[in-house]
């Protein structure tokens, strides 16, 4: 199995990435990694982190997609970025998979630009696990499309249960749309015909109805549709409240304890690493040709890790296949 890694990609360059694949060999034997980066950086760095040689294969490339960068002036600007090497390995089979924490837009419009979609996916979708009351649930689009039509969310609901049955565990996962209220009849126009359309299809069964954000923690549903500018937002809203209660923690009940503060710094240690980012790794865009993994920018070692273990598993699992075969089963129709 190989999985291409942009190893110019996140906050921090090449070392977590490099880091992250010396953990990532360790826990699957049956993987190589193929770094794509500047090879004068990567050498010496593979060298210190007494990396396998022979489970890695290094492909230069002289570019790299700046975080701040506009994504539709790097594919213009900047062809050889690394990020866009993985996309070409994928696209001509080289690969089975990629994994970046570089700039998310360029990421996905990489893929966009390969236009290596599934049979019957009209546009990809970025999904992300959060963690709810009752274990973890999958919000999909969190940031890939924006401007979606119902089809297109309608695909993500087919797209999310696979996911929630394959990678959670979810035998019968609940799907829910993501809405102001929860009345049937809410919403905007986008909504209204998603929400037909789920009632209408062979996921009906499985279909909760609207759901408000409140829901997503309480574990109302497994998997919560939504378009990628209202996930992205949510997304984010929750990262930012994860943070300040866990600094609210640290400072107004840890810090002031006169006794066992060091138990309960440990216990504040374990809670973070159950639901910080890192722990899954990484958001997939579902509904490519391929597995592609999406990192948070700020990604260490043990995150990159995670992703590329994601990646591997995602294809042993054959999720796609499972994706195109649920897909078959929607009307034909196309993306309106």
């Amino acid at each position: 199995m190989r999985i291409a890694l942009d190893a110019m990609g996140g906050d921090h360059g090449p070392t977590p990435n490099v880091h992250g694949t010396r953990l990532a060999l360790e826990a699957n034997p049956d993987l190589t990694i193929v770094l794509v980066g500047d090879q004068a950086q990567l050498e010496p760095r593979l060298a210190a982190a007494a990396v396998p040689a022979n489970r890695v294969e290094l492909i230069h490339a002289p570019q790299v997609v700046e975080m701040r960068e506009k994504p539709a002036e790097a594919i213009r600007r900047k062809p050889e970025a690394s990020i866009f090497r993985c996309w070409q390995l994928l696209a001509t089979g080289a690969v089975e998979g990629l994994v970046s924490a570089g700039n998310t837009g360029a990421v996905v419009a990489g893929g966009l630009k390969t236009r290596k979609f599934l049979h019957c996916v009209h546009r990809p979708g970025i999904a992300t696990v959060m963690p709810t009351a009752k274990g973890r649930c999958v919000i999909l689009d969190v940031g890939a499309n924006v401007f979606p039509k119902p089809r297109h969310l309608l695909e993500y609901g087919v797209m999310g249960k696979v996911f929630a049955q394959s990678m959670l565990h979810i035998d019968r996962p609940l799907l829910g749309l993501m809405n102001v209220g929860e009345e049937e009849g809410k919403g905007h126009e986008l909504v209204q015909k998603t929400y037909e359309l789920f009632r209408t299809s062979h996921l009906k069964d499985h279909f909760y109805g609207n759901i408000e954000g409140r829901d997503i923690h309480r574990g109302t549903v497994d998997v919560v549709v939504t378009d990628g500018f209202t996930g992205n937002v949510v997304l984010k809203l929750c990262e930012g409240v994860f943070e300040f209660i866990m600094g609210m923690v640290k400072s107004e009940v840890i810090h002031p304890l006169p006794h066992d503060r060091e138990l309960a710094a440990q216990a504040a240690v374990q809670l973070v690493g159950k639901y910080h980012y890192s722990a899954f790794g990484g958001a997939p865009l579902l509904g490519v040709d391929g597995v592609c993994i999406i990192c948070h920018g700020s990604s260490n070692e043990r995150a990159i890790a995670n992703a590329l273990s994601v990646a591997a598993l995602d294809c042993r699992l054959k999720i796609n296949d499972k994706i195109v075969a649920e897909l078959e089963q929607l009307p034909s129709g196309n993306d309106d």
